[in-house]
């Protein structure tokens, strides 16, 4: 079972804990990666595209010139996708493109992504994460302390509402809980900070 160094916000290292293998040392399917990721992006997109068919665009009722005999091509609308302020060939509309993936393959994509992480190295696991007050300089000294050079994702147990705003003003910095944390942002950050308690949780959901 792999171990863990816990940590304070100072840095210091406090404790030694084990992380579950059923959920920190699964085998890593990256195709099952890629699946989640885009299934992911795919529910984010807005799908508000919107253009104009040639049977929406203002005007173009009239022929412009008869058919035969003036030399030019034949037309019959101003409003023809080769005219200027014409209508879109096949336009797009609005849709929705988000679709659902089976409940196992989430699970076996999230414990592949945790696995990644601890594998490469990128998990730092903290005794606690709170604060008495809203303070970004404090939140940059933890970030410094824990020698952060890139994006951070830091998951909570609970939510403290003091950690999300210090955080939310540092670029590359996010928080998230463990009810609300995803593949994608797990694989988009460089580090994965989590506290204690929070392991605890991620295993019990995902054990």
């Amino acid at each position: 079972m792999p171990k863990i160094d816990v940590l304070n916000i100072k840095g210091e290292k406090i404790e030694e804990i084990t992380l579950s293998d059923n959920v920190f040392g699964v085998e890593v399917n990256e195709h099952v990666l890629y699946e989640v990721v885009k299934n992911h992006l795919a529910n984010r997109r807005q799908g508000t595209q919107s253009a104009k068919t040639r049977a929406e665009v203002r005007g173009g009722g009239r022929k412009p010139w008869k058919q035969k005999g003036t030399g030019r091509a034949r037309q019959g609308s101003i409003r023809s996708p080769q005219w200027i302020g014409g209508g879109v060939v096949f336009a797009p509309k609005p849709r929705d493109y988000s679709y659902s993936l089976p409940k196992k393959v989430k699970r076996l994509a999230m414990k592949s992504a945790l696995t990644s992480k601890l594998q490469n190295g990128e998990i730092i696991v903290l005794d606690s994460l709170a604060m008495e007050m809203p303070k970004t300089k404090e939140f940059k000294a933890i970030v410094s302390n824990l020698k952060l050079e890139k994006k951070a994702l830091f998951v909570m147990a609970e939510k403290n509402d003091n950690v999300v705003k210090s955080a939310r003003n540092i670029p590359g910095v996010k928080t998230a809980l463990v009810n609300t944390l995803n593949v994608y942002d797990i694989l988009n950050h460089n580090a994965f900070v989590i506290t204690k308690a929070a392991v605890e949780k991620v295993e019990e959901v995902y054990e």
